[in-house]
């Protein structure tokens, strides 16, 4: 019997200068398809956890900021649908307007300074980070203390990355 490959989710990117621009903030995809110079599509594995950030322009500046941070679902999950992600992914951050979009990129950045690979954060940070911006509220900091405490969690499996 042949091996069936796992099942991915594949997000399609894109850059128009001046125009639109879907692009990874973060996140390691395991696999590319360049569909020309301008788009490719790119491929995570079950369990990756990836931003996505979208970006267009008119003729008077900026009509849409996106900010997503997703993980890609394992078989059989119950998933979000999200524009350009398929089949969809367990959205973790969903922020629009340029304003909550910059926040959410300077939660990130954040995470980024302590050092901190941002996909393996707790999802919880994610779904805190959103809850705040939504409400015009700044998060609260990720710090070490709080990753080594998931990281425990998650070793001694009493982590499933879903809010207790």
């Amino acid at each position: 019997m042949p091996h069936a490959e796992p099942p991915a989710t594949t997000v399609e990117l894109i850059w128009l200068k001046d125009r639109l621009q879907r692009w990874v903030r973060f996140g390691r995809p395991i696999g590319e398809t360049v569909n020309d110079r301008r788009r490719r599509t790119v491929t995570f594995a079950p369990g990756a956890v990836f931003a996505l950030v979208q970006w267009e322009a008119g003729d008077y500046g900026t009509t849409l900021s996106r900010l997503w941070v997703l993980r890609a679902i394992e078989p059989g999950e119950p998933f979000g649908h999200v524009p350009f992600v398929t089949p969809g992914a367990e959205i973790l951050l969903d922020l629009k307007t340029w304003v909550k979009a910059r926040a959410g990129l300077e939660a990130i950045d954040a995470v980024d300074a302590l050092g901190i690979n941002p996909e393996r954060v707790c999802p919880d940070h994610w779904r805190h980070v959103g809850g705040r911006i939504a409400v015009a509220e700044p998060p609260s900091p990720y710090s070490r203390a709080r990753h080594r405490a998931w990281l425990s969690r998650k070793r001694l499996g009493l982590a499933d990355g879903s809010a207790a």
